[in-house]
């Protein structure tokens, strides 16, 4: 059975926690620093998300996912990466039991930020990615805000100075729900035990580099 949602009530606290991961990924600005901005869209396997969201199951294998993203060159083929995506889906939804369903629509958002490593490559760049940050979702105004690492990886062909294409495949892990338990206790410390609801995504996603 899938835990109970509790509407956020703390808006402000996921925009300010956003603001202290670029606060502490971005690097300062430096003399020829190269900034890539791209427009991300794709599909995002796996519903459990949705299913959390609306606490009954859902028929579908997953959803497009659409956003944006910025990199900024540090230097030695390593970016530091800052993502956002949506991911949406109506589905209907009511009693599990006989009733009348109607349209219920499904939003998942995440604001990530990490790092990409690019290898040596004469016309296309190969590279590996880490994120982490937040992932909210929600259906019908009840929403969730969880806490979410990424891990992919891609291929980069720059066609001229400032345009090039970005193949990306990535694995989501969200920490939908977390709970640490003290056990028996003795001379040397506590047995603690961790259970936690995970969900995992896998996307693929296609990009256009802007380059400046």
């Amino acid at each position: 059975m899938k835990p109970p949602l509790k509407s956020s009530r703390t808006p402000s606290l996921v925009l300010a926690t956003i603001a202290v991961f670029a606060a502490l990924g971005l690097p300062g600005p430096a003399h020829g620093q190269t900034i890539e901005v791209m427009p991300v869209a794709g599909y995002r396997f796996n519903n459990d998300l949705f299913e959390a969201a609306l606490r009954q199951p859902v028929d579908l294998d997953g959803a497009p996912v659409v956003g944006g993203a910025v990199n900024v060159g540090m230097g030695s083929g390593l970016w530091f990466e800052g993502v956002f995506t949506r991911q949406e889906a109506e589905v209907m939804a009511g009693p599990v039991t006989a009733g009348p369903q109607v349209p219920s629509r499904i939003v998942v958002d995440q604001w990530l930020a990490g790092g990409r490593q690019e290898f040596g490559g004469r016309r296309a760049l190969p590279f590996l990615t880490g994120l982490l940050g937040l992932t909210r979702y929600g259906a019908d105004g009840d929403d969730e805000v969880r806490f979410t690492i990424g891990a992919g990886g891609g291929l980069k062909v720059p066609v001229q100075r400032w345009i090039g294409f970005r193949l990306d495949s990535r694995v989501f892990t969200t920490f939908v729900d977390l709970d640490a338990r003290t056990g028996a206790c003795g001379s040397r410390g506590c047995l603690i035990g961790v259970d936690a609801n995970v969900v995992w995504q896998f996307e693929v996603t296609a990009e256009v580099v802007l380059i400046f």
